[in-house]
């Protein structure tokens, strides 16, 4: 693994994957991890040696997250995107429940080849949730820009903000992609400022959530000397500063150009992406 890393093509790849989770993440509010996990095990999958590398390539992007959520998130303040109302709850109630991700995601059952290919199917899982969900807001009559306050309770803030956590924990993702429907089912809050919140609370909740992660990752190691919160950093670094620079950029089209589209593009990669994590067959 370490070799793939000094390949020329290989580093090609990981800016590329910077610049594509950054943008995405920035524009809907999803940090960039279901992105950056698929798009790593593409690539690694390229060793001639396979490791139980699920674990490292959360550690990785959970790090990365915070790279997309802080540009992302001034760009949303600036908007006038994020509803205080929603985060003073959102927020506590995520930074908690990503703890508790986090730890589930180290139980035995997640240990091991065999525990990363099964935390690779639940993100799988997810991801198709999250098409469904995508698909359905196409075909659905978008709600209006305004905030309704008599929509937004501590209960229903509170709870979007558990979800989002525990997910977020579990998954090594920013939480955004379960947020920002939630936020929109419960709350009737716009899309922009749904994917406003989302950012916001992944600014803190993603940098608790890679320390946690990054400390507990040499229980994942099963020996390997490449499996290590070093390798973590490593991968974090090469894919931050195009991640960085992708985050302002969506984040800007959010509030430039229509939605539609972009949900389109978002669909299809996610399709993409969970048959790959789910560690099914490509190809006869």
């Amino acid at each position: 693994m370490s070799q793939l890393l000094t390949d020329p093509v290989a580093l090609t790849f990981l800016l590329l994957l910077g610049v594509v989770a950054g943008t995405l993440g920035g524009m809907l509010g999803v940090g960039g991890s279901i992105v950056m996990i698929p798009g790593l095990a593409v690539l690694f999958s390229l060793d001639r040696t396979p490791e139980p590398n699920q674990h490292l390539f959360q550690a990785a992007a959970m790090i990365v997250n915070i790279a997309v959520s802080i540009p992302a998130t001034l760009r949303h303040r600036k908007a006038g995107a994020l509803v205080p109302d929603a985060l003073v709850w959102m927020l506590p109630a995520a930074l908690v429940f990503v703890i508790v991700g986090v730890w589930v995601s180290n139980l035995p059952v997640f240990e091991g080849a065999e525990g990363g290919l099964w935390l690779g199917r639940i993100l799988a899982v997810f991801m198709v949730y999250v098409i469904v969900m995508n698909i359905l807001k196409l075909r659905s009559k978008q709600p209006g820009e305004s905030v309704d306050v008599q929509q937004i309770t501590p209960a229903r803030s509170s709870t979007v903000g558990v979800v989002m956590g525990t997910i977020a924990g579990l998954l090594g993702i920013g939480g955004g992609a379960v947020a920002v429907p939630l936020q929109q089912t419960l709350m009737k809050l716009p899309l922009r400022s749904c994917i406003g919140n989302s950012s916001a609370i992944i600014c803190i909740s993603a940098a608790i959530g890679a320390v946690y992660k990054n400390a507990s990752l040499a229980q994942h190691a099963n020996g390997s000397a490449t499996v290590t919160w070093q390798m973590s950093m490593l991968i974090a670094a090469l894919l931050a500063p195009t991640a960085w620079l992708g985050a302002r950029l969506g984040a800007s089209l959010t509030h430039r150009l229509p939605l539609r589209q972009v949900r389109m593009a978002f669909i299809a990669l996610m399709a993409v992406a969970a048959w790959k994590v789910a560690g099914l067959p490509v190809g006869v």
